[in-house]
């Protein structure tokens, strides 16, 4: 998705709705962590199994963000090994709504993983799940093909059918942005706060 790794999250999510962006326990498990930007390769995982992920390494394309819904808080749903494929093999991260083993090993290779937090315990692979069908990740109904961008401030997701136009309003706020001086900023500001204050009788 050319375009989307240079805009933050939170550009996007000045120009979406609240619906967009995951929950804040779907973070970053290792910083200073890279923005991540990519179509989600969507994947459903049942209770306390990761078959259908660890499937997912061989199946998801170079630049894809592969985009989990777990069944549990209970078990990983991927380790080291499986983070160190992924990432030779061009992926761009992980965003799970579940939980990962061996962060120190992650941490090394600087594989992004966004995700719910660590445990020590791995799920089974004896259950099948889902591919390419829509999940709930973060709160965020996410479908295959829509655009994952991720960083240390959070994690947005962009519909498919409105990424020209999502990147398109996103591109033009930074510019707007970059061509404000802090002193520009401050007057707009103020004279915001001040009439906002005003209409609630405040004189402070």
């Amino acid at each position: 998705m050319t375009g989307f790794d240079s805009i933050p999250p939170t550009t996007l999510a000045d120009v979406l709705d609240r619906s967009r962006v995951m929950d804040i326990g779907i973070r970053p498990l290792w910083t200073p962590v890279p923005r991540i930007a990519g179509p989600a390769f969507t994947v459903s995982c049942p209770p306390g199994d990761n078959l259908m992920l660890h499937a997912a390494i061989y199946r998801a394309a170079p630049g894809s963000v592969v985009v989990v819904q777990s069944g549990d808080l209970d078990y990983a749903l991927a380790g080291g090994n499986v983070c160190a494929v992924a990432h030779r093999r061009g992926i761009a991260g992980f965003v799970l709504d579940g939980l990962i083993r061996d962060l120190g090993e992650v941490r090394e290779i600087g594989f992004p993983v966004f995700a719910r937090g660590v445990i020590p315990i791995p799920g089974t692979k004896s259950e099948l799940g889902t591919h390419g069908r829509d999940v709930v990740c973060g709160g965020v109904v996410v479908g295959p093909g829509d655009v994952v961008v991720a960083d240390e401030e959070g994690v947005v997701v962009v519909p498919r059918d409105r990424s020209s136009e999502v990147l398109e309003a996103a591109r033009a706020k930074l510019a707007k942005e970059e061509a404000e001086t802090l002193d520009d900023w401050q007057e707009s500001h103020r004279a915001r706060i001040e009439k906002a204050l005003a209409g609630h009788g405040f004189t402070g």
